[in-house]
């Protein structure tokens, strides 16, 4: 039910967890020899864990908006896509932490930026559904 705020607010979710496929999360200036980034480009296809955190971070987005009628399981599906991209945010810091990258020539992209995005769509999908259900349960009340 594509009308509903929050499932406008889960595509968008949707959306910028597939956009991190085509897009790099940073770069750095120098080179960098390292068996996770061979270049020096950091994105998702660096590494398959991160690549398939946020495949099921963007599918659990967009599958959620389709189960419009169970509110409940909507929103336990929205919260979980929102901590896989936590998750994911967190293995991308460990990955550049752990390759010991010079953070005075580490370049941010819009790559870095999107999981953020897709969390805060997601928080705000959340508090659209929870809203729903409690007009939901006091409409029940009046009857």
């Amino acid at each position: 039910m594509i009308q509903r705020i929050q499932s406008i607010f889960l595509l968008i979710a949707a959306i910028a967890s597939f956009a991190l496929l085509g897009t790099p999360f940073a770069s750095a200036k120098e080179t960098i020899a390292s068996p996770i980034f061979a270049d020096s480009v950091y994105n998702l296809n660096d590494h398959i864990a991160l690549l398939l955190i946020f495949i099921v971070a963007g599918a659990l987005a967009l599958a959620s908006i389709f189960l419009f009628k169970n509110r409940a399981t909507q929103m336990r599906i929205a919260s979980i896509s929102m901590v896989a991209n936590l998750i994911g945010v967190g293995f991308a810091l460990f990955l550049l932490f752990q390759n010991k990258v010079d953070f005075n020539s580490l370049v941010l992209s819009v790559g870095a930026f999107l999981p953020l995005i897709a969390i805060v769509f997601e928080l705000l999908a959340n508090r659209s559904i929870r809203k729903d259900e409690k007009l939901v349960r006091s409409m029940d009340r009046l009857r």
